[in-house]
């Protein structure tokens, strides 16, 4: 009988005969008490909030399956890219982390046995170490307003990342090296295919070049949509691609590669909730294998980057079904799900900012060249035409709506449907601000108030301290001429009710990233029915683990999938309340 570390080797193989599924991380041994990462994250606890050694703040909700960095004005490391030098300082592992290897490596050693890899590990990778020291919007809008600032950014780190793993696989001797570094969202990538591989593409292949050159095995963590570089992961020397989310469409990504990587995941956060029953949780993992398994080279696991759920009892129904699944027949003659609606090739356009300009100002249109700019992210440009537009005799109001907002509005199809990425939408939302400070002036009615369709207080609820797709959704609402009132992330709910009535607010947008938090939306709506606002208040909600049926179920009014379909269809509400 196979062990599962034989297991594991097997689906490494491109023609391997493992002779079961293996249960999630059953086949690895996590070593983290090593030197290097007792020095980085020793103070790193859940229900804490730390300083890594970098000097980044960091926040670990007791119910979250990770840390994230906290960033604000006095807060962040690394304010301004063109001065990195001057604030961001590897820590010197070589000097703290001499010490203590010999009685870990022996432990861990023992605790692997004959049956596990002994996997080494290492959080925080290149992308993440560049928006843990800067901030995640001011990483991505600097890939285009400071790239050659960024590529010496990210060598410095790469450098570093090479000396930690030369340290850890001299002093641990492990099996696997397993690296964390998240390139997108749970359908998208967080930047362009070419943009990802002109700046990180070669950093990587540096570093798992490196990995099995010292034969290790090497495993990458992504709970991510990757689809458009998958190929580009296989060629860089990834084996394993750990935290495949099932939006990737894995059968159609099994079929693609052949076996070039083994795909880990496929079990994402939705299930891993307090209320989760057995039946749930099992019906779940059966549709996983039965879908996953047939096409070969796949471990189903939880999509984190670490052994266990949140809540204990969801590993053991998922891995009673992998054992169900295990006794029985399951030859794969069920029809494979179709081919996904997106293509595995790399998207072709490239990113918005890099297209060529239109021809609108050779005598075109102003308020078409005025979208185009604002589109386009070129702030110098916009600035120019709205001038000019103004001395034309165009109203701001115009200007306003039929450029600005018309720019912005095409930019969130083009998001919608991941022709540009959040980089892009960044950029037109600095472009987007500075132009409307400059109409200002113009945009006021007899009262001096300027003039909106609506307003909305958004935040992203009381436990989740996330905030990266709530500011999408306000950058997009902004740009629909929506008045916004943004309350941050960790909003209890309560606040969101107190700021609706004192703002006057005509929609709630109530944003959770974890499944340990989502509930906090029912609550909102509970509160708004409680204080008498439920009538004439909107209650919109998002974010990864929100579907239209749980909206459904706590009786919110509007669900969403992404930041450009939220501001529409807040738009559409304020537009015609009727509906």
């Amino acid at each position: 009988m196979q062990t599962p570390k034989e297991i594991f080797l097997e689906l490494l193989k491109p023609n391997g005969r493992p002779e079961r599924v293996l249960k999630q991380y059953e086949a690895l041994y996590m070593c983290l008490n090593d030197p290097i990462n007792t020095y980085l994250r020793g103070n790193r606890r859940r229900g804490s909030v730390s300083r890594d050694r970098w000097g980044t703040t960091i926040s670990f909700p007791a119910d979250a399956p990770g840390a994230i960095p906290v960033h604000t004005d006095d807060l962040t490391v690394c304010p301004d890219v063109t001065h990195w030098e001057e604030t961001v300082h590897a820590p010197d592992l070589a000097a703290k982390c001499a010490a203590g290897w010999e009685d870990c490596r022996a432990a861990a050693r023992s605790a692997a046995g004959e049956e596990k890899l002994l996997a080494g590990f290492m959080g925080t990778g290149v992308f993440e170490q560049c928006h843990f020291l800067m901030g995640f919007e001011n990483t991505l809008t600097a890939l285009y307003e400071h790239p050659d600032e960024m590529h010496r950014l990210i060598d410095y780190i790469t450098d570093y990342r090479l000396g930690y793993v030369k340290l850890l696989i001299d002093n641990l001797h492990p099996d696997v090296i397993f690296s964390h570094d998240d390139w997108g969202t749970k359908d998208a990538l967080f930047m362009h295919p070419d943009m990802w591989r002109a700046f990180f593409k070669e950093p990587y292949r540096r570093f798992y070049g490196y990995i099995r050159s010292r034969g290790c095995i090497a495993i990458h963590h992504a709970d991510s949509y990757l689809v458009p570089i998958v190929d580009d992961m296989a060629e860089i020397g990834i084996q394993v691609w750990q935290g495949v989310l099932p939006e990737n469409n894995i059968p159609a990504l099994q079929r693609h590669l052949q076996g070039k990587l083994v795909l880990m995941g496929g079990i994402g956060a939705a299930i891993d909730r307090s209320d989760a029953t057995a039946g749930e949780v099992c019906d779940y993992t059966r549709r996983t294998l039965r879908t996953c398994c047939p096409g070969g080279h796949f471990i189903p696991s939880i999509t984190y980057g670490l052994p266990g759920a949140v809540y204990p009892h969801i590993d053991r129904y998922i891995d009673e079904t992998i054992d169900a699944y295990n006794a029985g027949v399951h030859l794969p003659v069920f029809p494979l799900p179709p081919e996904p609606r997106r293509s595995l090739a790399p998207r072709a356009s490239a990113p918005a900012a890099a297209v060529s300009e239109t021809p609108a100002e050779q005598g075109e249109d102003l308020l078409a060249a005025v979208a185009a700019a604002t589109k386009r992210g070129q702030q110098k440009k916009l600035l120019a035409l709205v001038d000019k537009a103004l001395s034309r005799g165009i109203s701001a109001q115009d200007i306003l709506s039929g450029g600005l907002i018309k720019g912005m509005n095409d930019l969130g199809e083009d998001f919608s449907a991941s022709r540009v990425f959040v980089p892009e939408m960044l950029m037109a939302a600095r472009c987007m601000s500075a132009a409307t400070a400059q109409l200002k002036p113009h945009l006021v009615d007899g009262g001096g108030v300027r003039r909106t369709i609506g307003s909305a207080c958004i935040g992203t609820v009381r436990g989740d301290m996330h905030d990266i797709g709530k500011n999408l959704v306000k950058i997009m609402l902004e740009g629909s001429n929506i008045e916004v009132y943004d309350l941050g992330a960790d909003v209890a709910p309560e606040t969101f009710i107190q700021a609706a009535r004192e703002h006057h607010c005509d929609i709630i947008a109530c944003s959770a990233l974890l499944t340990t938090t989502m509930q906090q939306m029912r609550r909102v709506v509970e509160l708004a029915r409680e204080s008498g606002i439920r009538d004439r208040v909107c209650i919109m909600v998002g974010g990864a683990p929100i579907s239209q049926s749980f909206c459904d179920e706590i009786h919110a009014d509007l669900y969403t999938p992404d930041a450009a379909s939220a501001a529409r269809a807040a738009v559409d509400r304020l537009t015609h309340p009727a509906k």
